[in-house]
């Protein structure tokens, strides 16, 4: 499937590129709308996302222009708004056939998940299957770690969260992170999920005091475990529900 990206902020190409690749996406970016629009049959885009931040006249334009031949059902189009996006534009976009409006700033979680839950609708169902992000809470047991390149010295820290293709991961110290960069590749990590300890290299996606990481290398059996890891994670949490009833009832 084909991402059309109208983005001229290289952080936010970054971002949603990596958070659409594992639907299934091949994103194909441009920086000049009117580009975009000539090259929209050509490109044949599944989804189409469109920061009104870098162009707050001209995404109503593109909107038009596809929603002319291709409805809701055949191109996603989801809109990047930014702090100056009021109420009228949000209502003007549903208007046009905007499918959904995210924030630009997709360092916040929920932000990323509403992105991948707008996609997630019009993909298939294995593509979306390893996508699915899980937020650990108190009834999971998932811990991550690795190796610093060059040190040696273990990096802790507590999943944010996680799917089958990758996690986020908020480090202890920071100053651990010192030397790294976006695209290393870190061979020595160690996901625990349950009583399971995964072995895995990891491609950083985003540094900071959130960093994110693609997963390289992992075997196909313990892909297999942390996806059934994450399946029963609603088993898990019924029984930590059940648990707590039977100790308030003590």
């Amino acid at each position: 499937m084909k991402a059309l990206l109208v983005v001229a902020s290289d952080k936010a190409f970054k971002l949603v590129s990596f958070y659409t690749r594992p639907l299934g996406f091949e994103t194909i970016r441009y920086r000049v709308p009117i580009k975009a629009m000539d090259n929209v049959d050509e490109v044949d885009p599944d989804a189409v996302i469109i920061s009104a931040e870098d162009f707050p006249r001209q995404w109503k334009i593109i909107v038009q222009f596809i929603r002319t031949e291709r409805p809701k059902e055949r191109t996603t189009i989801i809109i990047l708004k930014g702090s100056n996006f009021k109420y009228e534009e949000a209502a003007k976009a549903s208007h046009l056939g905007v499918n959904g409006i995210v924030s630009e700033n997709l360092d916040d979680p929920e932000e990323l998940d509403r992105l991948q839950a707008i996609l997630g609708r019009y993909t298939p169902t294995e593509e979306a299957r390893v996508a699915r992000r899980v937020r650990p809470a108190d009834w999971d047991r998932l811990e991550f770690v690795f190796s610093a390149p060059g040190s040696g010295s273990m990096v802790t820290g507590h999943v944010e969260s996680i799917s089958v293709s990758g996690l986020s991961f908020i480090p202890d110290r920071l100053e651990d992170l010192e030397g790294l960069k976006v695209g290393d590749v870190l061979p020595e990590c160690s996901l625990r999920a349950g009583s399971t300890i995964i072995s895995t290299g990891g491609r950083i996606a985003r540094l900071g005091g959130t960093m994110a990481l693609a997963f390289v290398d992992m075997e196909k059996a313990d892909q297999n475990t942390l996806e059934w890891y994450l399946q029963e994670r609603p088993l898990r949490e019924r029984r930590s529900t059940k648990d707590e009833d039977i100790t308030r009832s003590e």
